[in-house]
This record gives C-alpha cells, structure tokens and sequence, in this order.
C-alpha cells in the first residue's frame, strides 16, 4: 500500500504490482514501462509524466487522478476507470487510440472509453 506516499521519479520497469493501490500518492515522472499494475488503484493520484509504456493496467482506476503529459503507449488498458482524470488534450488523443481501450471496471462498473471521453 503506497498510498499517500512521494514515491516521485520511481523506477518500476517490468515490476509485478498488480492490485498495489497508489490513492493519494504522488508518482510524478516515474518510470512504469512494462509494469504489471493490473487492478491497482490510483484514485487521486499525481502521475503526471508518467511513462506507462507497455505497462498491464488491465483493470486499474485513476478516478480523478492527474496525468497530464503521462504516457500510455502499448499499455494494456482494458477495462481501466479513468473518472474525472486530468490528462490533457495531446494525450487523451493517442490514449483514444490504444486498440484495448475498452471494457467495464470491475470494481466501479464505470465504462472505460466513456469514462476517458472518447
């Protein structure tokens, strides 16, 4: 549990974190490539820069969490809450486009490409 944590600048490359829950934490520039953060919460997070390159986020909820300028390329996002985050325009269009945008979070029930605004 990280929650309310300052974990800035971590380095979490190809690390098994799934379910972790990261409410409150700020992770600004981290480094998440190739994470598995399948199902891990980052309600009210601040992960701005954050890269999520390749990362499984399968699940995972960023419920009015700030990721302006973070990157999720490659990343799975299915079935991913993203409820009132702050991303900024440039990124929500090349998240839009992630091929696994979709699904329901099975903890919020909230619809991922609708909760993104896609």
């Amino acid at each position: 549990n990280f929650s309310g944590f300052d974990i800035a600048g971590v380095i979490m490359e190809n690390a098994n974190m799934s379910g972790s829950i990261f409410k409150d934490t700020i992770m600004s520039k981290a480094w998440a490539v190739g994470a598995n953060l399948k199902g891990a919460d980052f309600s009210n997070a601040i992960a701005d820069r954050v890269v999520f390159n390749k990362a499984n986020l399968e699940g995972a909820i960023f419920t009015n969490a700030v990721l302006s300028e973070s990157s999720f390329k490659d990343a799975n996002l299915k079935d991913t809450d993203f409820s009132d985050v702050y991303i900024g325009d440039f990124a929500l269009r090349n998240i839009c486009k992630n091929p696994t945008l979709g699904g329901e979070n099975p903890t919020t029930g909230n619809p991922t490409r609708e909760s993104l605004g896609c």
